[in-house]
């Protein structure tokens, strides 16, 4: 460091005189030297030349020689003026903190924190992993107690724990298989050091034993998180959802007694499937679940999941309203739930045509998450006495209405063309005309449109012809016409369909309460897409089964996180905020000091305005660790070029 001077009016003399200004050299990443003003020292009268450059040289050398007892000996030998500026110029540095004093050894710390002399140029970031959503997961899983409720089960050691957490984690942030989920633990993920389990150990094959170990615990680890959420969060049973999902498999499986084929909700009818019923509450935490063969029919599972369901939901469960969808709403099943004290609410599979308004019922107007209009209206069917205790909803959406126009105009067109393509063929000459294979090929343009069909009447000419003297005559059709039935309206019913229930409620709470069906399509969805449930690779019924448990509970995770932020207002997607809880990373810093030793620094990132509002929203922690500071071996690299120290503050 040196002085520089510009003359200035003096304003204590009135006169021109020299302002002096404290400057450094330094040379930047591109090797260009520069210069930085440390302190505007100001006026320094009655200095002369010679004394400046002392006090220079004292400052360079207090500056890098803390401690030196040479120094000690110069410094009595200079002048008082010398003396005087030194301290007084050393002093505002130091102050101001213009410059960091070096410690005279390594284990010596001040009280103003850790500093440490390093080489700018040594300084080297690596080992960067990701670590915002797993410490967010690794939160909401404490949240939960679930390692509380492993740590207490027999022959589950401390490690055992750590790794089930890990691996919980691990799907819900970085959903794969166990082999790729081992190597982004060891490559991408700081997820072993949220959890402290030994990074070293991790393998598929521990990943592989754990899910098996935690499927082992699924009854009693599913109503401890069942009874869990409903004191933490203060949620009362009162509806419950039922559906039912199905994810296929790759591969024959010809082993397997748990899959088997059937009907496919991803249209994968060559693949083996297996069938998953699960059961939520409106808030979207899973009550229960099973595992089924892939042949299972919806309706054939009602029984036996009433059953599990009483013994492992609360007491504010028992009359609680079952929310199902049509396809599982057989009269046989409606009968059950009511066996069993539950109330019921679900689609009618039956459209009513002979109905009429209750007396006392007005219409309701409301409207959907699109501001699109839907009229409410109770009715009853003409033969009342047959539906006894059973209540109906008239439901007149325009939005629907319009879907179902526009899909009945296509199929018209397409079972129309069809008819003509027929009936054009019975005039040319090689043209198909014998009846019965007319008849054939208007049942499969039946079985392609049955709704328009039943709307159409199908008159046909038929001529007997002679075959020979042997055969009998065979039946021709010359032309066929086709018009629409008298008295029918294919259009009357679009846009309209019936609730049915067990409870004699106003129409909003029944409106509301059958809209949280969507939580079951979000759950699945979530599963399905987010949690990578599908497809299944594994070979082995016991893995398959573990797989879809693992998932299971890292939807437990996911749901707590979620319906806590949309109760503030996030209402983001699963994989959105894992994207932006993975903008906080963890890094090691390494440096080299003025004593040959490389100082080696762990530390997370501070985490960004987005991020930080996700904590917040959870009031959960926002760093999972401040600082690990390591002093290692002399490195063994090549000398820099640039021997100039800096002090780094590694606090």
């Amino acid at each position: 460091m040196y002085f520089k001077v510009s003359i200035r009016i003096n304003p204590a003399t009135g006169n021109p005189d020299g302002y002096y200004r404290l400057v450094e050299s330094y040379r930047n990443l591109e090797g260009r030297v520069c210069h930085r003003t440390l302190l505007n020292v100001g006026f320094m009268d009655s200095v002369q030349p010679e004394e400046l450059n002392r006090i220079q040289r004292l400052l360079n050398h207090k500056c890098q020689n803390t401690g030196n007892e040479l120094f000690d000996v110069e410094y009595e030998k200079e002048s008082p003026v010398v003396q005087k500026w030194f301290k007084a110029v050393y002093t505002r540095l130091v102050s101001e903190k213009r410059i960091d004093v070096p410690k005279p050894s390594v284990n010596t710390t001040s009280s103003d924190g850790d500093w440490d002399t390093i080489n700018l140029m040594s300084i080297r970031n690596k080992d960067i992993r990701e670590i915002g959503g797993e410490y967010l997961c690794f939160q909401a899983l404490q949240q939960l107690g679930v390692d509380g409720f492993l740590s207490s089960q027999v022959d589950w050691s401390g490690d055992d724990v750590r790794l089930a957490l890990t691996h919980i984690i691990s799907r819900a942030v970085y959903p794969a298989s166990e082999f790729k989920t081992a190597r982004w633990m060891k490559q991408n993920s700081a997820v072993c050091e949220v959890t402290g389990f030994p990074m070293a150990q991790i393998s598929k094959d521990r990943l592989y034993s754990i899910s098996k170990r935690l499927y082992a615990l699924k009854n009693s680890l599913e109503t401890f998180l069942s009874h869990r959420t409903n004191d933490l969060f203060d949620i009362e049973d009162k509806i419950i959802l039922y559906d039912l999902t199905n994810t296929y498999f790759e591969g024959e499986k010809r082993s397997s007694a748990l899959a088997r084929f059937g009907r496919s909700k991803e249209k994968r009818s060559d693949a083996k499937l297996v069938v998953l019923a699960l059961v939520i509450n409106q808030f979207g935490f899973i009550k229960y679940f099973s595992i089924l063969p892939g042949n299972v029919g919806d309706p054939a599972t009602v029984e036996a999941t009433l059953k599990d369901l009483r013994q492992k939901t609360s007491t504010s469960a028992k009359n609680a309203l079952v929310v199902i969808d049509a396809g599982i709403a057989t009269k046989e099943n409606l009968a059950k739930i009511r066996s069993q004290g539950y109330h019921y609410l679900c689609v009618s599979r039956v459209r009513l045509k002979d109905y009429k308004m209750v007396e006392g019922s007005e219409p309701l107007t409301v409207e959907d998450n699109r501001k699109r209009k839907i009229i409410l209206q109770k009715v009853t069917p003409a033969d009342a006495s047959a539906e006894e205790h059973q209540y109906y909803l008239k439901v007149e959406s325009q939005s629907k209405r319009k879907k179902e126009l526009s899909m009945n105009d296509r199929f018209r067109d397409g079972y129309l063309k069809g008819l003509e393509i027929i009936a054009s063929s019975l005039t040319k000459k090689r043209g198909v005309k014998l009846e019965q294979k007319v008849l054939q090929r208007v049942g499969r343009l039946m079985q392609k449109y049955p709704s328009i069909h039943k709307y159409y009447q199908i008159d046909y000419q038929i001529e007997e012809k002679s075959a020979g003297k042997k055969k009998s005559a065979v039946r021709m059709v010359t032309s066929m016409t086709w018009k629409i039935k008298p008295d029918t309206d294919m259009n009357a019913g679009c846009g309209i369909y019936f609730l049915q229930t067990s409870l004699d409620n106003e129409n909003q709470i029944l409106w509301t309460s059958y809209n949280t069906l969507r939580e079951v399509e979000s759950t699945i969805r979530i599963l399905k897409t987010d949690l990578d449930m599908r497809p299944i690779f594994h070979k082995k019924d016991d893995a398959a089964m573990a797989h879809l448990h693992l998932a299971i509970l890292a939807y437990w995770v996911v749901n707590t996180v979620r319906y806590q932020l949309k109760k503030v207002g996030i209402k983001h997607q699963w994989n959105e905020i894992i994207r932006i809880m993975n903008t906080q990373k963890a890094v090691t810093t390494t440096a080299q000091n003025n004593y040959e030793q490389v100082i080696q620094i762990r530390r997370c990132a501070e985490p960004d305005q987005q991020v930080k509002e996700i904590y917040q929203a959870l009031n959960y922690k926002s760093i999972p660790f401040k600082m690990r500071k390591d002093v290692v071996h002399k490195m063994t690299s090549k000398k820099f070029e640039n021997n100039q120290l800096q002090n780094f503050n590694s606090g």
